[in-house]
């Protein structure tokens, strides 16, 4: 059983995508039963920033779970914005239950989008995100040989040129010290997810244990990136417990102790009560 204080927050699913068409409630339930009571959803276009705002308004009360949204266009959905951003998708950040731009970034590894328009999409949602007054969860990766293509680099110079920001996080964060030094002097938390649970992932676990406690968040992703124990299934929000578990053992620190913390930062990050 979940330790009694332990209230778990999945800060970055996408329980709008097909995968969970057929079995939302139950996944909901499992959650809810695993001691998870907030999950924020992470938009990747248009489409699913709809659907993750109607999501978040329709289905809190339902399943016991306290449901949050996002708003915005995935770099491997770039190309879909060749005439800058939808009025339709800005429109959306004014919604209460709208709580962050993204998820946006670069995408170095899969190059679904130019990179040149990856950049500019990446901006124009950064403006946008200074006028919403809402943080940022932001998507990185890198080329397969780095030096092809840094995306961390990259992106962490362009929004140093936006002051303005209300905060951001590096969801499912890959990378190694010297990246996460750079992302934590703006100011941003470090997302961690299923991979910290895997046995060769040494030099991420090395990236959460210099993490500060205040500016960790766990996440699943899901349905990607299933932890170790269910690694090439389908993911869900009930397994975020296996990254706290892992966090909490980065971190020596107890379940209970590793939840209340990561609590605290998403409710900070998000301006939740």
């Amino acid at each position: 059983m979940m330790d009694e204080d332990a209230r778990l927050f999945d800060t970055h699913c996408h329980l709008d995508m097909d995968e969970f068409r057929d079995d939302l409630e139950d996944v909901l339930t499992r959650a809810r039963e695993a001691g998870v009571v907030r999950v924020l959803l992470a938009a990747c276009d248009l489409p699913s920033s709809e659907r993750t705002a109607q999501m978040a308004s329709g289905l809190g009360n339902k399943s016991g779970v306290e449901i949050f949204a996002s708003a915005g266009i995935h770099p491997h959905e770039a190309s879909s914005a060749p005439d800058g951003l939808p009025e339709s998708l800005t429109e959306l950040s004014g919604r209460k239950e709208v709580a962050a731009i993204g998820e946006i970034g670069l995408d170095y590894y899969y190059d679904n989008s130019p990179r040149d328009v990856q950049r500019e999409v990446f901006e124009l949602q950064l403006e946008w995100a200074v006028r919403a007054e809402k943080p940022i969860l932001v998507h990185l990766r890198c080329a397969q040989n780095r030096s092809e293509g840094d995306a961390y680099r990259e992106a962490i110079a362009i929004m140093k040129n936006f002051p303005g920001l209300a905060g951001g996080v590096i969801h499912c964060f890959s990378g190694g010290k010297s990246d996460a030094r750079a992302a934590l002097d703006m100011g941003f938390y470090l997302s961690f997810a299923g991979p910290l649970t895997y046995p060769k992932a040494e030099e991420l676990r090395a990236a959460a244990a210099y993490s500060p406690l205040d500016r960790i968040l766990c996440e699943t992703d899901s349905p990607y990136l299933a932890p170790q124990r269910r690694r090439g299934r389908r993911n869900e929000p009930a397994l975020v417990r296996d990254v706290y578990e892992k966090m909490a053992e980065v971190k020596s620190m107890t379940l209970g102790e590793t939840a209340g913390a990561v609590w605290e930062n998403a409710g900070r990050f998000l301006s939740l009560s």
